[in-house]
């Protein structure tokens, strides 16, 4: 048949073929399945990563603003100026948690109502026993660290610290969900408790607290089906509107603060009359003025030039002063 290719023939078409693929790569893979294939991903069946990593940033931002309020409690409770901020955030499996804590040391089961499970905060001794001997009344310049368990007093004094930091965390969560954090056991062995299998993914967020030349680490452990029912309120969008929120919040309080400062000025108007010109010419010494007010009405107090209370006129430590009985309003006459 005039169709079949004679050997030379083929020869012919294979060697321009070879000479124009030259360079380029063959492949006999079909377009779509070639670009599936980009999406595949190693996966790690030990430590699947069950949070996204724009949660896991959502996450760390929630506790950047725990670990501000946390120092500056302490610092107010201590009297002692004492840092704190999130060092790591990272998922692993609860055993490679477990495994990377020292024992003893100063561990805590906590509730988080209205969600499921348990979470664990752990307090590194190399801090804990310095705060401690503080609340003691220890001045912490060459304090041992005793490597033995917390004792009943010491354990008291630990939950003092520990409620502080369950209060600004819970401040912290508000935005996110409402919830209710309290210890409900405390432990020196981390190895004795198991609050889930021992391959569950958790969430540790890990701390950096410094008081003075004392540094240690505060550990709070989040497993993944805790958090799991809230977890979809950490996306990116609703939590860069909760970032903008907390912004504005922060700078409300600033600015009021400073404000507390500020001096203004105050007047109480007795009333208002009119006189002649002739009779403000002749006034002496003695001579009453009568005004529109009686002796029982209010008085007007303005702040700046605004009606702001009214209150009743009296006397004080042997200085005229005024009562405030109510606020004012703004068109109210003097």
């Amino acid at each position: 048949m005039a169709d079949i290719l004679d050997q030379s023939e083929v020869d012919a078409l294979l060697n321009a073929v070879s000479e124009d693929s030259e360079g380029f790569q063959v492949s006999a893979v079909p377009r779509e399945v070639a670009a599936h294939e980009k999406d595949v991903a190693a996966y790690d069946f030990k430590r699947p990563e069950r949070v996204s990593k724009d949660q896991m940033r959502a996450l760390h931002s929630i506790h950047e603003a725990f670990a501000r309020n946390f120092g500056a409690s302490l610092s107010t409770f201590l009297r002692t100026i004492v840092e704190a901020r999130v060092a790591t955030t990272e998922q692993l499996t609860y055993s490679e948690f477990i495994h990377s804590l020292p024992s003893p040391t100063c561990f805590s089961l906590l509730s988080a109502h209205p969600l499921n499970g348990n979470l664990c905060l752990e307090i590194s001794p190399l801090i804990i026993y310095p705060i401690v001997d503080r609340l003691l009344g220890g001045a912490n310049t060459d304090m041992f660290i005793p490597q033995r368990p917390l004792t009943s007093i010491e354990q008291r004094l630990a939950n003092r610290i520990i409620k502080r930091a369950l209060q600004n965390l819970a401040e912290a969560w508000a935005e996110l969900v409402e919830i209710k954090f309290d210890v409900t056991d405390t432990e020196s062995n981390p190895h004795l408790v198991q609050i889930v299998a021992p391959n569950e993914i958790v969430v540790v967020v890990g701390f950096e607290i410094k008081m003075g030349a004392r540094a240690g680490t505060m550990s709070l452990c989040i497993p993944f089906n805790v958090i799991e029912p809230v977890i979809g309120k950490l996306a990116t969008q609703s939590w860069l509107a909760y970032s903008r929120r907390d912004t504005d919040q922060d700078q409300m309080r600033r600015v009021a603060k400073r404000l507390t400062r500020a001096v203004v000025g105050v007047r109480a108007y007795l009333g208002e009359t009119t006189i002649t010109v002739g009779d403000l010419m002749a006034l002496a010494v003695g001579d009453i003025i009568k005004v529109d007010k009686l002796v029982d009405d209010d008085l007007i107090v303005q702040v700046e030039g605004r009606n702001k209370f009214a209150g009743r006129v009296g006397q004080l430590r042997g200085n005229r002063a005024i009562q405030i009985t109510r606020q004012s309003d703004a068109s109210e006459p003097l």
